[in-house]
């Protein structure tokens, strides 16, 4: 590709490794990678350290201009999110914060006042960007689309196991119930909904492993970047 730079947009429903295979692709790349999904946990965050409710666009507008939300990487690559100047890296996987960020990421005032932020991101240098709505909203012009998917059972399976590992274990049944919630709520939202932008590769990981999904998206971007 003759560009200074290139954007890739992964777009997916939650639990579909989107995260984690972004993190893996952009080291392999040497590219930068965004996580806008703990951008938005991270005004879930606040908004439940407040007690707010996520859902009432007149608790949150308010909310919004106090907030400074930053990333910075550290000298291992990963991406560390702060908000006003504290570290809530943690904080925000906590399972009651994705809800939170669910909610509020249907908000009109949340989209917009994160909208610049992730396209300024974009302008300057090469970036692997992964949420709900990057291929459809945040970066139309996106030189790599790709839909990352995998069935709700799957999902809910491996987060069950994450959970499990971080020694915060849930019951597989409620994983799966909030998975689903998170589901209609990001699919039928009305500002920004999650679904598949026309130009963007489907790509299905439910029967797949880490490092196939890997060569899967590392091929489906090369290919994409020389075509």
């Amino acid at each position: 590709m003759q560009k200074d730079h290139y954007s890739v947009a992964i777009d997916g429903p939650s639990g579909a490794g989107k995260s984690t295979l972004a993190k893996e692709v952009a080291a392999k790349l040497g590219i930068t990678y965004v996580d806008t999904g703990a951008i938005y946990r991270s005004i879930g965050y606040a908004a439940y350290a407040r007690g707010l409710d996520p859902k009432d666009e007149a608790q949150i507008r308010p909310l919004l201009p106090e907030l400074t939300i930053t990333m910075r990487h550290g000298a291992d690559g990963l991406q560390r999110m702060y908000v006003n100047g504290e570290d809530v890296t943690d904080q925000i996987r906590l399972p009651q914060i994705s809800l939170y960020a669910s909610s509020v990421s249907a908000l009109p005032c949340v989209r917009s006042f994160l909208l610049e932020m992730q396209r300024d991101l974009a302008r300057t240098q090469s970036v692997i960007m992964d949420g709900r709505d990057i291929g459809t909203v945040v970066l139309p012009d996106a030189d790599v689309k790709i839909y990352l998917t995998a069935s709700a059972a799957v999902r809910a399976k491996r987060r069950a196991l994450e959970l499990s590992q971080r020694g915060t274990p849930r019951p597989y049944e409620e994983v799966l119930a909030e998975i689903n919630e998170r589901d209609h709520n990001d699919m039928t939202r009305a500002v920004a909904p999650l679904r598949r932008a026309e130009d963007a590769v489907l790509v299905d990981t439910s029967e797949i492993g880490f490092d196939e999904g890997l060569a899967l998206l590392l091929k489906t971007i090369q290919e994409r970047l020389e075509a």
